[in-house]
């Protein structure tokens, strides 16, 4: 820089000379690694709560009702009233109940005349006004064709969502590895780079987090994240540990570097993390689960204290992964943890065992699961450190409690079925039933589930499952169906699309599904069960057994598409209501009757119109899919392949999904 005085410039030649002072600028200091990764962390943070602002609506309208969202978050037994549901609906035709014939579907559709006969009550019988959810889509109108994209899968059970959510953190952290540095040269900032990603891979780790209660979803679903950023850790450990151990190599001074505690105590956190990698690929979790998980556990207790040796300003990072990681273990699990007696029955044509923890009845939503471990000898002599996820298939406040059905798929699932048919040895048990092995379980949950979206919200739903998958249908439909009961559901027609190999599986499973096609009282559900191999043996049914068209047995496999468009169908003629005209004199008086209170103010009791007219406001269709990666794969494909004006018609469509083996 060149300073000049404005005097001296001004002078005649013959004046003294001028004097030029010019003072060279300092260098600008460059930033520190420290400083680098603080705010890239800083800019991963702010797009982590701008996605949470996005789902902030869904999250709100949760807060509608308080039993909707604290429900779902501990388990609990509830003394139940067995009355009070038998009173919830009241029949106002001549022709009675049985005007409902279970046997033809004419009598009852969703926008017939059925519901004219019918109005809910409450304890006192008198007529209970309904209270629906509200409806937050989870994407605008102009922007469901991207969704749409987003929803594509590029491998089994990678969409392209997953692929875009990776893509935009490695970007961010793009800044931090090639900013003013070399990887060749400088490997001193990877490891900031990775010990500033510990925080993330922990978040995305823990079942019981904040990254994961803000979003709405279980953890579970953002297990990819933490598989990724677990190996972009990997990346970064290794290049930062490698670096330095070229150049100490080169300089000929490795033996003396290796030796400082820091030093090795940094190699010491570098194994750490490779055994942390190594032993999470898919062949361990699926071959050898115990021991990736031991191998994760004695990895992850190492890997906080010989980083702190290693590097002490890497402690604020290792507190905000420690803190979490720490209360999931020792204090949310342990308050989500209940240890009771459960009884377990074979259910040979389906080849799984039913699991009954009637101790248990109350703290769940329809869709969650929970980690079952069982405390058996038969199961083995290191059983009792196993735990498994099942996915709960009854309703909450159920009189039978907690229902899980365990599919006979592995060698502990096996060594359970087995145990199951201890006591079907003799023939009497297996023609006169069985009570059962009473067996002591240790129950953690629930977990998963719906998150912040509202089933009871859309104005259809379908549910799409293969095998043991039917748990998440069962739990949900019948939720669904105990609030429509109680006036809280806008759903008005539900279907169910199974997937069986054999025929005879659907034989155990007739009973429950009959009753809740029978408990179905405003909302009519319809059950397809599809069989993908030909039956072994005598085929289970007569040739009229299935009369009703609620309930029907075919082989091949289903067409998701058709079926959507059929809910989207019966969803779009909820805007046509039967006309008062088609009333008799007494439903018309009986919906606009008004009654005192035991108050002694007036109170409106529910009319029927203002309940049509806002069933008519259509809300949606929502699909759920529980099975293997490649059914829900499909189930998005087949979505995709709706049309958009029909999609636009009945509100949008959206998927959720529960897979197995995630």
């Amino acid at each position: 820089m060149s300073f000049t005085s404005d005097s001296a410039a001004t002078q005649p030649s013959d004046a003294a000379p001028s004097i030029t002072v010019t003072v060279a600028s300092a260098p600008a200091k460059p930033l520190s690694a420290l400083t680098i990764v603080y705010y890239t962390d800083l800019a991963l943070i702010a797009l982590f709560l701008f996605i949470v602002l996005l789902r902030l609506p869904r999250a709100l309208a949760r807060l509608w009702s308080i039993s909707e969202f604290t429900n779902g978050q501990l388990l609990h037994h509830l003394h139940l009233r067995r009355s009070h549901r038998r009173r919830l609906a009241r029949f106002n035709s001549e022709l009675g109940v049985n005007h409902r014939d279970l046997s033809t579907d004419d009598s009852h559709v969703n926008y017939g005349s059925y519901q004219w006969h019918t109005q809910r009550i409450d304890d006192r019988e008198n007529p209970a006004p309904p209270s629906y959810p509200p409806h937050v889509t989870s994407c605008v109108r102009p922007l469901r064709p991207v969704l749409r994209l987003l929803h594509r899968r590029v491998t089994p059970g990678v969409s392209a969502f997953h692929v875009c959510t990776m893509a935009v953190y490695l970007a961010a952290l793009a800044f931090p590895s090639f900013y003013s540095t070399n990887v060749f040269t400088d490997p001193y900032r990877y490891g900031y780079i990775a010990v500033s990603q510990f925080p993330i891979v922990f978040g995305f780790a823990v079942k019981n987090g904040i990254l994961t209660s803000l979003i709405g979803v279980g953890y579970e679903k953002v297990n990819f994240m933490h598989r990724f950023t677990g190996r972009v850790v990997f990346l970064a450990v290794n290049v930062h540990t490698l670096g330095y151990i070229y150049r100490w190599t080169n300089e000929g001074t490795f033996v003396k570097n290796i030796a400082r505690p820091n030093i090795y105590w940094g190699l010491i956190a570098t194994i750490c993390v490779d055994l942390l990698f190594f032993f999470s690929v898919e062949f361990w979790r699926n071959k050898a689960y115990n021991f990736f998980l031991a191998t994760h556990i004695i990895s992850v207790i190492l890997l906080f204290p010989s980083t702190y040796t290693h590097s002490k300003l890497s402690l604020p990072f290792l507190f905000a992964s420690f803190v979490p990681w720490l209360a999931d273990v020792v204090v949310f699990r342990t308050l989500k943890t209940r240890v009771t007696t459960a009884t377990i029955r074979a259910l040979p044509s389906l080849q799984l065992a039913r699991i009954e923890i009637p101790s248990i009845n109350a703290g769940w939503r329809g869709g969650q699961h929970v980690r079952l471990r069982i405390f058996s000898s038969a199961l083995g002599r290191t059983s009792w450190v196993e735990t498994h996820p099942f996915t709960i298939a009854s309703v909450t406040k159920g009189e039978e409690g907690m229902i899980l059905l365990a599919k006979k798929s592995g060698d502990w699932t096996g060594k359970l079925f087995e145990l199951a048919k201890e006591g079907m040895r003799d023939e009497e048990s297996k023609r006169e039933g069985y009570e059962g092995v009473r067996v002591k379980v240790m129950v953690e949950g629930p977990y998963g589930g719906p998150g912040h979206r509202i089933f009871a919200s859309f104005s259809a739903a379908v549910f799409v499952v293969g095998g043991s998958g039917i748990s998440f249908a069962l739990s949900a439909i019948q939720e669904l169906i105990q609030k429509d009961l109680d006036g809280n559901s806008r759903v008005k027609f539900i279907q169910l699309v199974w997937s069986v190999q054999d025929p005879a599986s659907l034989v155990p499973l007739i009973p429950l599904l009959t009753s809740m096609i029978q408990e179905s009282i405003f909302t009519p559900l319809h059950i397809s069960v599809f069989y993908t191999r030909a039956p072994v043996g005598v085929f289970p049914f007569k040739p009229d057994f299935f009369r009703s068209t609620k309930l029907t047995l075919s082989p091949g496999r289903p067409k998701i598409s058709k079926i959507v468009e059929d809910a989207i169908s019966r969803a779009a003629a909820l805007r046509r209501t039967p006309s008062s005209r088609s009333r008799s004199r007494s439903q018309r008086r009986y919906g606009r009757e008004k009654s005192l209170s035991r108050s002694g103010s007036k109170r409106t009791r529910y009319d029927d119109e203002e309940g049509a007219k806002d069933r008519g406001r259509l809300k949606g269709v929502v699909v759920g899919v529980c099975g293997p990666v490649g059914m829900a794969d499909g189930v998005f494909d087949e979505v995709g392949k709706v049309d958009r004006v029909r999609r636009d018609q009945v509100g949008g469509v959206e998927v959720h999904e529960e897979t197995f083996g995630w």
